[in-house]
């Protein structure tokens, strides 16, 4: 496979999909399912742990700490993420793409096991902070990772299609969550939920998390990072410098999609079933758990199709249609929620808006391909994780708050990030990618947009 690899433009040339491809993409989407469920299962029982790590507090005061905690896993991921890019860059992608799934197994057992309020006072909500910094960590090297992984195995002509299968995979884990979820709710009661049933899904995902590590001995390293390797193309000085300093528009396209792909996950999918449907309109906890279900099951598929697209008829193209179908989607499923609303409609217009959810698969696609490869692990990961940091973490509290003033508030903001989205699509390096003047052997040669 080393063969068919190009160190030029840091994907393997076109060839059809072999065995081996498959194989890696299988393994990788799944380990990403089961990774990012650990991650997201956090909100699907936020009123539970509201309820069992903040008692007595005012209610709106209470929601708000249990989604600070929440947020505290977003602003954990830059440490991680660019501690893992740095040694993905150094020793290897194969490497981190073990650990970081191993990091993140570990804090979520301990969550399940974790004794409440009611048994040790306050230090129950300190040490579930703690273990939600630490999984925070671990997704900060998980999703760059897993994109650098995938983008460095698939050819190039199914460049969009292996990218967004992939973060189709990552996505599947809020599906998963939204399964388990609404499993734990039809099988026990609020008092059997309050009581024990709420620590089933975390450590599930414990366990879930370990089937993983042990599935990705399986994987190989990437053909790109075996190349440079052998003709000794590493970065010479710290990956993360170089990315600061050469690099400051690859950085910013990454930035505002991540705001964007950030703020399309976190408002309409994570929260807006307890907090919106639930919440504010008194819809019943079960029907809002199944429509979340058919919208991340559209996302899912979603991320496939404009990926798929991406191949077809190019970034700008998708990109224009994708979020720009998202914005228009989100006005209308939030302008159509009403206390009375039947089943089917919430459920047809959550998944119609979810469908084109999948435009955060366009993220990964444009930032991975906007780094030279002997820095990508470093330079995705550093402004992908710090963009998430500042806009994943502040999008729970901002959104939140901002319901307070209007009901429309969630699709007023994921409108304004969908056109961002569609600015950014427009930049010649955002739709062309990242490659080397024809130096023969120096990946260090000024960064141009590929022709």
């Amino acid at each position: 496979m080393t063969s068919s690899s190009s160190m030029t433009t840091g994907q393997p040339k076109a060839r059809p999909l072999n065995k081996n491809d498959y194989k890696t993409l299988g393994l990788s989407s799944l380990g990403g399912t089961l990774e990012f469920y650990d991650f997201v299962i956090f909100v699907f029982f936020t009123g539970t742990l509201t309820h069992l790590f903040f008692p007595g507090d005012n209610e709106f005061i209470a929601q708000m700490k249990t989604l600070g905690i929440f947020a505290a896993g977003y602003l954990a991921r830059p440490l991680g993420g660019i501690i893992m890019a740095h040694y993905g860059d150094k020793i290897g992608r194969k490497r981190m793409f073990t650990l970081s799934i191993f990091l993140m197994a570990v804090p979520t057992l301990v969550i399940g096991l974790l004794p409440t309020y009611a048994s040790i006072g306050v230090m129950a909500p300190i040490l579930l902070l703690l273990m939600r910094i630490m999984q925070g960590a671990a997704i900060g090297g998980e999703m760059p990772g897993a994109w650098v992984f995938i983008a460095e195995h698939t050819p190039e002509q199914r460049y969009g299609l292996g990218v967004g299968t992939l973060t189709s995979g990552i996505t599947g884990g809020i599906l998963l969550g939204s399964i388990v979820a609404i499993i734990i709710q039809r099988v026990y009661s609020g008092d059997e939920i309050n009581d024990f049933a709420w620590r089933i899904p975390f450590i599930l995902g414990g366990v879930f998390g370990l089937i993983s590590v042990y599935l990705r001995k399986f994987l190989q390293e990437t053909p790109i990072f075996k190349e440079m390797a052998a003709k000794k193309a590493l970065a010479n000085e710290m990956p993360v410098i170089t990315v600061v300093k050469n690099h400051k528009v690859a950085c910013f396209i990454t930035a505002v999609l991540t705001w964007s792909l950030s703020t399309a996950i976190v408002v309409t999918i994570l929260m807006t079933p307890a907090i919106v449907v639930e919440k504010m309109y008194q819809i019943d906890r079960t029907i809002s758990l199944e429509a979340n279900c058919v919208a991340t099951l559209m996302l899912t598929i979603g991320c496939i199709f404009w990926g798929w697209m991406c191949d077809k008829v190019g970034t700008r193209i998708t990109m224009t249609l994708a979020w720009g179908g998202l914005a228009i989607t989100a006005f209308y499923f939030y302008s159509s929620l009403h206390t009375g609303i039947a089943a089917g409609e919430l459920m047809f217009n959550y998944g119609l808006m979810g469908l084109f959810v999948g435009a955060i698969a366009t993220t990964p696609i444009v930032a991975t391909r906007a780094f030279p490869a002997h820095i990508r692990f470093s330079g995705l990961s550093f402004a992908y994780n710090l963009s998430y940091a500042v806009f994943g973490g502040l999008t729970p509290m901002i959104t939140g708050a901002w319901l307070k003033e209007s009901h429309m508030a969630p699709a007023y903001y994921v409108g304004f990030v969908s056109l961002l989205a569609v600015a950014v699509a427009f930049m010649p390096l955002a739709y062309r990618g990242w490659t080397a003047r024809a130096k023969a052997g120096d990946v260090n040669a000024e960064a141009v947009p590929v022709k």
